[in-house]
């Protein structure tokens, strides 16, 4: 009898779960479900870098997408033996002592501040920055030295402080928080004690500075010099974290009747999208997985040896089976990718959203039958336009911090600029500029690893950029100057998931021969072009002094820019 396994993949605009078959990782059925909260912009400020979702959209996300694929492919519930769940990160949620979303209790149910801190919001960044201050100063361990030695506002404990800080009946009212992936695992598994329910190291040693060279968390000692509420919540956390190789559990009762399943289904420890997403595409070492979509993670797996001690300076992070049990994961990143374009796009899209499309000369027919073909044409005509200008035309340079910097050497009070303009600079030349900054940000990634003593052989892309954009994928082989292969999944995130619950379920011994088995295959492959990477190589000089001017620039006026 074969035996079926479910990756729930949870994104910033939708949640997508996929049945797969585990002997050779076929889609048997999939479905996405789009946030309706979300879609409406509820609970968000992006003029303050608040970027908040609330559970109920996930909730919902989860019963409809499982329960539908269930459906979809007609076989029989007990060949269905696990599920394991990704999720965007670091986001966090404040939860009840029932391990209850507080957002679904009473009072809260409007309030931001109780629902899930997207990992995109950055209203966090003061108490990173008082928690980079303490790490060095306060005469102890430096905690944030497996992240890169810089900590970052898109992560659990700035986020929890920030929030504890602007909202005293938020802070009252939550016993304890947990990551989105966690939250989610937790609500579907029997084991309904929040002190022996299994938290993820993935998402702990990432974000939460876990490490087992101190024991777990950080502890209570540097905590309460950032503030004694935090002291005080360490006590309702976790001591010991697990891989996603390993059972958190079985579905429970109520889960198991919502989505037509059996209690017999494993449920796994929950992970990253990022980084169930280098599963799927087959992760090893020496090898970069570039995971592209609004933002981008980039993936890396070393042994300890490669390692050999040494903390990779700049980096998102570096634990220990995060990505591969056995294997150190190594974290990198993008604040903005995709995010970048669309940012764009918007701009563009101003006058027509508020001048067409509110126009009475046009229909209500027309003004829809237009809005779907400009939703459709947008971005592939600009991209066509911009392939056609020659490198040796007059290109502004653009930087790709929009949503700040991720990595190398995280810092979220940098913004993007464009320099270079001129009368002769069109949409499309704009356009060519952002795509040439992504691509560059994307090198200056690469290259601190290998500064660093991590060789890279190979480079996948995988996500809907990869896959859907031929010019941007020429252009980041070009920037690299190294071959880039695309993983033809869809869903390798979620497809990630399901290797690792088949793992847990006991169908593959370990996550290497089930990614063997399971993981993607390349649809294709982009190489340099020896006259492109010479002019991306002039091009690059102009980012990086781009680059400096605003950093040095940004530097000066921080302290006054901030001061609150």
């Amino acid at each position: 009898m074969n035996s079926y396994v479910i990756g729930l993949d949870y994104g910033t605009d939708s949640v997508r779960a996929v049945l797969t078959d585990s002997s050779n990782g076929r889609e048997i059925a999939s479905e996405v479900h789009w946030y309706k909260r979300w879609k409406d912009k509820k609970y968000c400020d992006p003029s303050i870098n608040q970027f908040r979702q609330h559970p109920l959209d996930h909730i919902e996300g989860l019963e409809h997408t499982i329960k539908t694929i269930v459906s979809k492919s007609n076989i029989e519930t007990k060949q269905i033996k696990g599920i394991c769940i990704d999720t965007t990160g670091s986001s966090p949620m404040p939860m009840t002592k029932d391990g209850e979303p507080l957002a679904l209790t009473k009072g809260f149910e409007e309030n931001p501040n109780a629902m899930m801190v997207l990992w995109k919001d950055h209203t966090a960044i003061l108490e990173a920055d008082e928690i980079n201050r303490l790490a060095v100063d306060w005469g102890g361990e430096d905690f944030t030295k497996y992240e890169g030695g810089i900590y970052s506002s898109e992560w659990f404990w700035a986020k929890i402080l920030h929030v504890a800080r602007v909202d005293a009946a938020v802070k009252e009212a939550a016993y304890t928080w947990m990551e989105h992936c966690d939250a989610m695992t937790f609500l579907i598994c029997d084991e309904s004690n929040l002190d022996a329910f299994k938290r993820s190291r993935c998402a702990a040693g990432h974000k939460a500075m876990w490490h087992g060279d101190w024991d777990g968390l950080p502890p209570k000692e540097f905590l309460s010099g950032l503030d004694p509420y935090l002291s005080e919540l360490r006590d309702n956390l976790y001591q010991d974290t697990y891989t996603s190789n390993e059972i958190a559990g079985r579905l429970n009762q109520e889960w198991a009747d919502k989505l037509g399943l059996t209690t017999d289904t494993i449920i796994a420890v929950g992970t990253f999208d990022a980084h169930a997403g280098a599963v799927g595409a087959k992760i090893e070492e020496h090898t970069l997985v570039r995971v592209m979509g609004t933002s981008t993670c980039d993936i890396m797996v070393a042994t300890s040896a490669d390692v050999d001690g040494k903390t990779i300076k700049g980096i998102c992070g570096q634990v220990d089976g995060s990505v591969v049990p056995g294997l150190i994961g190594l974290e990198a990143g993008q604040s903005a990718f995709g995010d970048l374009l669309a940012w764009f796009k918007d701009v563009l899209a101003w006058p027509i959203d508020n001048l067409v499309m509110t126009s009475q000369i046009l229909s209500d027919q027309q003004k829809l039958e237009l809005k779907v073909e400009i939703e459709r044409d947008f971005i592939t005509k600009l991209s066509d336009a911009a392939e056609g200008i020659p490198l040796s035309e007059s290109i502004p340079t653009a930087l790709d911090w929009i949503n700040g910097r991720r990595t190398p050497d995280a810092d979220q009070y940098l913004k993007s600029a464009i320099s270079n303009l001129s009368l002769g600079s069109k949409a499309p030349h704009i356009f060519k500029a952002l795509i040439n900054a992504i691509c560059f940000g994307s090198k200056k990634i690469a290259d601190r690893f290998q500064e660093e003593g991590i060789a890279i052989h190979t480079v996948i892309g995988i996500g809907g950029v990869a896959r859907k954009s031929p010019y941007i994928m020429q252009t980041l082989a070009n920037v690299m100057n190294m071959p880039i292969k695309v993983a033809e999944s869809d869903q390798a995130p979620a497809l990630g998931a399901a290797i690792y619950a088949a793992v847990a379920a006991g169908i593959y011994k370990d996550v290497v021969t089930a990614s063997q088995h399971m993981g993607s295959e390349f649809e294709a492959e982009y190489m340099p072009e020896a006259n492109a990477v010479k002019e991306y190589e002039l091009l690059m000089v102009s980012y990086n002094q781009l680059a400096r001017f605003m950093e040095n620039n940004l530097n000066q006026n921080k302290s006054h820019e901030f001061k609150v």
